[in-house]
């Protein structure tokens, strides 16, 4: 399918104060998407991850291809819309000619009985846009006494360790104390090497290495995996590009949503849950020394189900979104930035009413927000920013993603007469396309541009 520049003006976004972001289809008839995200391969795709057991592509010409990257469908337990497959996460060097990573990437679902398994597979010998599914390695398994807050996020940090992100379980108030307690997998942020070996060799749930600065190395009783807790439903996590930072977004219970900023990705912190929902009170847990979020918000107009996103890195949205964190809720839909420089000041940009389940990047930095949908019509848009005063005549700000052969008129990969008589043409007809010199004025400069171009050839 081709790119839908459908644009979504969301002409919801009614208020002076909102900014000028709008959204434009890039997927659709999604079943029930969750994430989207990048190989780091410089192949331009982006990979789908659809909750009932496929990773699909969508190619660098925006097409959506029919066959999955991966099918893990028969895998999985499903009751309820919080199961199935929740996390991807290429390793860093997934596209490394002979490096330990080459060709790996990792799952984070919820298979037969419940429990979390987070699985190491590699891409098939003789095709880049298929895994092989017999490459198959459990790295991890806890389990979920509960069908929902699995967490479900993993990624991989600047340090090249594995993340997983583990909700408390499930039950209401987390009944049986799981996220402040250090011997229980759940309601954590877990710190794995998957490189280094196996550290449980008798334990065939277990196949990782414990990196040895972790907080709790050598903490009687702990599990040495874990990086944070006192978490509810980590559901979405993220590292700042640029600086390493973790932000983590956690879903609250009865009243209040909060965001987690961990500067410099320090180890060790303990996030309330269940002492405290966001910033406040909730109930006794038996631990103290909590670290408060940077940023909450209650339950109403603004929603009910954080999303977390990402700090924006990118270039076409512009300078001055640079450093804001993008995140969202389930139930409202709005799109808001965070500034961490500015007290976390909140923004909305948009009012979207998706279901907005998920954030991405690809590998520019540029974002993607998820809409899921219990049957088969999930969707992926792309943040873009149409105000940008830098945008060049193909709607990208100039220095981003300029083409690199703006000649081609027909898209063949070729210059030929056909290109030619496409610039004529839409010279003749004052097509925005043969605007080359970009003033808005059709004229002698415009020819000599074109030739110019067509002259210098395509890369």
């Amino acid at each position: 399918m081709k790119h839908i520049y459908l644009f979504f003006v969301l002409c919801m976004i009614s208020a002076p104060a909102l900014a000028q972001l709008s959204l434009v289809e890039v997927a659709r008839d999604l079943d029930r998407p969750v994430f989207v995200t990048h190989a780091g391969d410089g192949s331009g795709r982006l990979f789908i991850v659809e909750s009932r057991g496929k990773i699909r592509i969508l190619d660098s010409d925006g097409n959506l291809r029919v066959e999955p990257f991966l099918d893990i469908g028969g895998l999985l337990e499903i009751i309820n819309g919080e199961q199935g497959l929740l996390g991807l996460a290429f390793h860093p060097e997934y596209a490394d000619v002979g490096a330990a990573g080459e060709g790996k990437f990792f799952v984070n679902y919820t298979g037969v009985g419940g429990g979390t398994r987070i699985a190491e597979y590699r891409i098939s010998a003789d095709d880049l846009n298929r895994a092989d599914p017999d490459s198959a390695r459990i790295v991890m398994f806890f389990d979920q006494p509960f069908p929902v807050h699995n967490g479900g996020w993993i990624g991989f940090g600047p340090d090249g360790y594995l993340y997983i992100a583990s909700g408390d379980g499930g039950g209401q108030g987390d009944p049986f104390n799981n996220a402040s307690q250090l011997d229980v997998m759940l309601g954590k942020i877990h710190r794995i090497d998957t490189d280094a070996g196996d550290g449980f060799p008798a334990d065939p749930d277990h196949n990782y290495e414990i990196p040895s600065d972790n907080p709790f190395v050598n903490t009687p009783g702990a599990a040495e995996s874990i990086w944070a807790y006192g978490l509810r439903n980590p559901w979405r996590a993220s590292f700042d590009r640029e600086n390493g930072d973790l932000w983590i977004a956690d879903v609250g219970f009865q009243s209040w949503e909060e965001v987690n900023h961990n500067q410099g990705n320090v180890g060790g912190y303990f996030y309330g849950w269940r002492c405290r929902e966001g910033a406040h009170a909730f109930t006794d847990c038996g631990t103290t020394g909590w670290t408060d979020p940077q940023y909450e918000y209650g339950h109403g107009a603004d929603g009910c189900s954080v999303t977390g996103g990402y700090v924006y890195r990118g270039c076409q949205l512009g300078e001055a979104y640079q450093g804001m964190y993008f995140f969202s809720d389930f139930c409202s839909g709005d799109i808001w930035a965070l500034d961490s420089s500015n007290g976390y000041n909140r923004t909305t940009e948009l009012q979207s009413g998706l279901r907005a389940a998920s954030f991405g990047e690809d590998e520019d930095g540029e974002l993607y927000v998820v809409d899921f949908d219990f049957g088969t019509d999930g969707k992926v848009f792309k943040i873009i920013n149409l105000s940008n005063p830098d945008l060049n005549k193909n709607g990208i700000p100039d220095g981003c993603d300029e083409p690199p052969c703006p000649a081609d008129l027909t898209g063949d990969g070729e210059l030929n007469f056909f290109d030619i008589s496409a610039f004529l043409s839409a010279f003749s007809e004052m097509d925005t396309v043969a605007d080359f010199d970009g003033n808005g004025v059709f004229n002698f400069f415009d020819v000599s541009a074109f030739l110019a171009a067509f002259s210098a050839g395509c890369p």
